[in-house]
């Protein structure tokens, strides 16, 4: 049987290729794409902004398996699964052998990324969502999906949600704790649902009208307009106005711009906490100018978080489950692309002309 896979080929170019869909191996599930979401870290690949190259795109999916292989009778949480169900991966493998495993920190395994950022013709080559079919491999952690969690909700789970749940749980959240999350995107949007079942405060930042209002319906007490206080100080006062002078307890940038992280020191309570998910770029030219001594002085927090460890998807699941139609998830996927429309999506979703798109390999 033949599937098709969408392979970057170029700078802001990508191409379907096809080739023989692998049979499942010893401890591989193969599992048939549903949806997949084009994600924010997709754009900046697309875009020639990473280090993968050339490989086959898209991490953020939900499927139905097609075929196993020999051993796995169950997902990750002890569930039985059969041919036909429902399933999520977590996009990272686990080797549990290298020096970050040994440690505990499963989320940035030295070998997570064996299989994502590898090159569509080299053999297995369904290890994107961005395909018919998709390749789980052993050591890769997967969960049976809820029954009343929709599709296109269920498609960023593996990604987001996940991340910024084990964000917020390790950062601490804490019911009537005042939360300023920079930036209301995906993440800003999710990170304001999660915080609001856990009984915090949000104060969303952001300077999209659009985004703003969205903020309020997933949980967000104040919203701050970039556009009605322009600076970072006239933003500080309007925040300690709120937070009754303290400042806020945690703040979460996923802006994406180095500068809101200076921002995030400045405005920290003291004995606050900063989680620093926003920024991944390591190049020299994404640095910003930070007081060290304001870290010192106000004893803060920094946290950075990359991906999330493993199990936390199985807890999204259930998150999504309980809360799927309190916050409206469903909104956050706006348009559907065939996979032959994947490079019209990329370049709608660049521009922010649609919120999300989604990708639909086999419709």
């Amino acid at each position: 049987m033949k599937g098709r896979v969408v392979s970057m080929t170029g700078i802001e170019e990508v191409t379907i290729k096809e080739f023989e869909v692998p049979k499942a191996e010893k401890g591989q599930i193969i599992m048939e794409v549903i949806k997949s979401n084009i994600c924010g870290s997709d754009i900046h690949m697309w875009e020639g902004k990473h280090i993968f190259k050339n490989h086959v795109l898209g991490h953020e999916m939900v499927g139905r398996i097609h075929e196993l292989g020999e051993g796995v009778v169950t997902d990750y949480a002890g569930q039985e699964v059969h041919v036909g169900d429902r399933i999520c991966p977590v996009y990272y493998l686990t080797c549990l052998k290298c020096e970050a495993c040994l440690e505990g920190h499963f989320n940035v395994c030295t070998h997570g990324s064996d299989f994502q950022g590898q090159l569509a013709d080299k053999y297995p080559h369904f290890t994107g969502s961005f395909a018919t079919h998709y390749v789980i491999q052993p050591n890769q952690y997967f969960y049976k999906v809820p029954d009343n969690i929709p599709d296109n909700v269920v498609a960023g789970a593996n990604c987001g949600i996940s991340q910024m749940l084990y964000a917020m749980e390790g950062a601490g959240v804490k019911p009537n704790d005042f939360v300023v999350v920079q930036g209301m995107g995906g993440l800003g949007l999710y990170t304001s649902a999660i915080c609001d079942v856990m009984g915090a405060n949000v104060i969303a930042v952001d300077a999209v009208d659009d985004r703003l209002e969205e903020a309020k319906a997933f949980g967000a007490k104040y919203t701050i307009d970039m556009k009605q206080f322009p600076t970072k100080e006239e933003r500080y006062a309007e925040i300690t106005k709120i937070t009754g002078k303290k400042g806020p307890d945690i703040v979460v940038d996923v802006a994406g711009v180095p500068s809101a992280f200076d921002e995030a020191v400045s405005m920290a309570k003291i004995g606050g906490t900063i989680v620093e998910i926003g920024n991944v770029s390591i190049e020299e030219s994404q640095c910003t100018s930070v007081i060290p001594g304001l870290i010192v002085r106000k004893c803060l927090t920094i946290k950075g978080v990359l991906r999330y460890q493993p199990y936390y998807l199985y807890r999204t699941l259930q998150f999504l489950a309980r809360y799927h139609d309190t916050y409206p998830f469903d909104s956050l996927t706006d348009k559907c692309y065939s996979l032959e429309e994947t490079q019209e999506a990329l370049q709608k979703a660049a521009n922010k002309e649609v919120k999300r798109a989604i990708i639909e390999p086999n419709q």
